[in-house]
């Protein structure tokens, strides 16, 4: 079974291409103009174990904020696809990672129910260049298009670069867990039948 996905995005303000594999070695290739995200999004194929190929041409001239955002939808949409009829995936993951000060938390629920609660205190300003609340942005984007209730919380921290990557590596590990296939699932992890 190919758990696998080819998105294209196009507005005006962005042009995006996702490649995705869920069944990957955490290999990446992150073309997205904005350094700072390419690296997010390094971290994430690397700890997610997904092979994720993004190429991303926006109006980063204005601000990074459509990049960001169409880069999250289209990354739900890959997953979305590259998931399929989510036959024997576990559904629900839940991970935790420290870095330094910082300790963050990230659950999913795959169950087709977007949501997003996003408890993170993080200093306004900027790191590399990246506004402190353009995560907030990908994150809500990524749920509501793939279809995932996510609840990333940040128990502790304080340096803002720390507090992005630790969400950033918790949610791979998280959405690890969640797509990954168990053989004793029959059908869809829901007494309805469907996600």
């Amino acid at each position: 079974m190919s758990r696998r996905a080819r998105v294209e995005r196009k507005t005006k303000e962005t042009e995006i291409l996702v490649e995705l594999d869920l069944d990957g070695a955490g290999t990446s290739e992150i073309q997205t103009g904005i350094p700072f995200l390419n690296h997010m999004l390094e971290i994430f194929s690397r700890h997610g174990l997904f092979d994720l190929k993004i190429k991303a041409k926006g109006d980063i001239e204005v601000d990074y904020h459509h990049t960001v955002e169409d880069v999250g939808l289209t990354l739900g949409q890959a997953f979305k696809e590259g998931l399929g009829d989510k036959q024997g995936i576990c559904r629900f993951g839940e991970a935790s990672v420290p870095l330094d000060e910082t300790l963050a938390q990230a659950v999913v629920d795959l169950g087709g129910r977007p949501y997003l609660s996003y408890k993170v205190k993080i200093r306004p300003g900027r790191v590399g260049g990246f506004d402190t609340d353009l995560p907030q942005e990908f994150f809500r984007a990524l749920a509501n298009q793939l279809g995932m209730n996510l609840h990333i919380n940040v128990l502790q921290g304080e340096n803002p670069h720390h507090i992005i990557e630790a969400c950033f590596k918790a949610l791979a590990r998280a959405m690890e867990r969640a797509t990954r296939v168990d053989p004793r699932i029959r059908g869809v992890l829901s007494t309805k039948g469907s996600l």
